[in-house]
């Protein structure tokens, strides 16, 4: 957990809050407690104003305070409980519900199993978060809310959360292509060691990732093609423009994972003809070794009638006779060599 995020802006009163902001029009988002945001809720000040509030699940009065207070879809409280968590952005009612897989806030030693969910539900006036796990993309959201950004509508928030976890991605894609890179560099260089297992892992990373994050089409096409009433054009421009560019990230996810995995089959290759080339020297040796070693074995028995036992020239008649079968066993081996 990054208590710098979280346990700074937690308040007791409205359970699970771990922070909320009021945006009007033109002027930059107010950070406001459980009290300011109940009271925001029940008598708005502003007709352009709306919220954002950011929940935390893990407190475990947290989903029954937001059936209480919140006018939320039913949807919404199914998808925190569903097994399925594929990344999209549907029309649900009169609002929006979005279901983004994120990775955690540390990305230093990123492993498979450091993606969390981030449900969203979007009304015309309110937005609102809840996650069981810090998010790196949401505490980029807020450092640009605190820095004084302006946002004109909750949908806006939204692509903004979308572009934000683009850019974390792309920071994943780009470290894990420098890795690829020193990789590739060892492998043209003929110092393979235990890149296999790296690569399988990072390869294994990027598919969790591509198929967590990417946003389904047919739900995304479908809220493109009929958008709810309340939400402006330029926010339904801005949103299709954000899920392109989105769009391009997972293409270079993708396009990272097949260059994985063709430096994976040349490891594979590599270590392959280097082991057939170990075993070949193998067979070499053994065949060369062959005729001495029958020789020796017949002229070693302890029987009677051994050729050439009382000739003064046998021993070099011997050696004479295994020379020559080395010599053709050699030659015939050198020659499958070459073939080969």
């Amino acid at each position: 957990m990054n208590h710098s995020i979280d346990q700074s802006h937690r308040d007791p009163d409205l359970f699970g809050l771990l922070y909320g902001f009021r945006f009007r029009p033109g002027e930059r988002g107010q950070e406001i407690d459980s009290a300011q945001a109940l009271r925001s809720l029940q008598h708005p000040q502003e007709a352009d104003e709306f919220l954002w509030l950011h929940l935390n699940l893990a407190h475990a009065a947290c989903e029954r305070w937001m059936k209480s207070h919140l006018t939320l879809p039913d949807e919404f409280f199914e998808a925190l409980h569903e097994g399925s968590r594929s990344t999209r952005i549907e029309h649900v009612d009169s609002a929006l519900l979005a279901v983004v897989n994120d990775v955690v806030f540390n990305l230093s030693n990123l492993v498979s199993s450091d993606v969390s969910t981030l449900w969203v539900c979007v009304h015309s006036r309110l937005i609102v978060s809840a996650r069981l796990q810090p998010l790196h993309s949401v505490d980029k959201l807020r450092s640009s809310v605190k820095a004084g950004e302006r946002f004109r509508s909750p949908l806006e928030l939204l692509v903004h959360l979308l572009r934000d976890q683009g850019e974390v991605l792309t920071q994943i894609v780009r470290k894990t292509s420098l890795s690829v890179d020193q990789i590739e560099d060892q492998l043209l260089s003929s110092r393979l060691s235990t890149n296999r297992a790296e690569l399988g892992s990072q390869r294994r990373i990027l598919v969790r990732l591509q198929r967590l994050l990417a946003l389904e089409p047919g739900s995304l096409l479908r809220l493109l093609n009929r958008p709810p009433q309340w939400l402006q054009k330029e926010d339904v421009k801005e949103l299709r423009k954000s899920t392109e560019e989105f769009a391009l990230i997972i293409n270079d996810l993708t396009a990272l994972g097949e260059r994985i995995k063709l430096l994976q089959e040349e490891i594979a290759a590599n270590l392959n003809e280097q082991s057939n080339r170990t075993l070949f020297t193998l067979t070499v040796v053994t065949v060369l070794a062959l005729p001495i070693n029958i020789i020796a074995g017949f002229f070693g028995m302890n029987v009677g009638g051994v050729p050439l036992a009382g000739d003064p020239e046998g021993f070099w008649i011997l050696v004479a006779l295994v020379a020559t079968f080395t010599l053709i066993a050699g030659r015939w081996a050198f020659r499958k060599r070459r073939d080969y």
